[in-house]
């Protein structure tokens, strides 16, 4: 009985797992990175367990999005090479959406590891070059519907529509930004200043 070797798909079945776990864990950090910026918890406890996780999500995705590249240069029926996975535009296999995936990568890489840097590059220029994160989750949706072979099932259509379920309202919050509370009492004039005059 003859059959392609457990290799021969291996690489291919890697790939895709890998390119899995990376859509999943961009996407948990995106939440997690939007829900703070939102101040959707205002506890100092929950802000801290919230970044840990967010950091160690984006580098956890870091590290699958480059077992999704490398490992495809095991695959015998894409064969890409090193320029292939390197470079956006230039993989035969579906160009224009490998090619996105690419730039999605390069794009992680860079405002991941940027966090390291954020003393030298100024927290303030830091958390607006971080709000592009945004577009590595987007990219990386265009690139699955694409490229992947995941991209039209049932499920990752669910979990892609429950996503941005999430992260819409969150973006939309990020924006408006958290707005101030206001209580009777705060509003009311403190012990010893003078009255507010009716506007005549």
């Amino acid at each position: 009985m003859t059959g392609p070797a457990p290799l021969d798909y291996g690489w291919w079945l890697t790939s895709r797992a890998a390119g899995i776990a990376a859509l999943l864990c961009v996407t948990v950090s995106v939440i997690l990175g939007l829900a703070m910026a939102g101040k959707v918890s205002r506890r100092p406890g929950m802000q801290k367990a919230l970044m840990g996780v967010h950091e160690h999500l984006a580098l956890a995705g870091l590290l699958a999005i480059a077992v999704h590249g490398i490992t495809l240069l095991g695959d015998p029926w894409l064969h890409p090479g090193p320029t292939g996975i390197a470079i956006p535009f230039t993989m035969e296999y579906r160009p224009v959406w490998t090619g996105l995936g690419i730039i999605a990568g390069w794009l992680a890489a860079l405002l991941g590891l940027s966090f390291y840097a954020r003393k030298r590059i100024g927290a303030k220029r830091w958390r607006t070059l971080h709000r592009a994160t945004l577009l590595v989750w987007i990219l990386g949706v265009i690139h699955t519907l694409g490229a992947g072979t995941d991209g039209q099932s049932v499920w990752m259509l669910g979990f892609m529509a429950a996503s941005t379920l999430v992260i819409v309202p969150l973006l939309v919050l990020r924006i408006r930004g958290p707005r101030p509370v206001s209580s009777p009492a705060a509003r009311a004039p403190r012990p010893g200043s003078p009255a507010r005059r009716p506007a005549s």
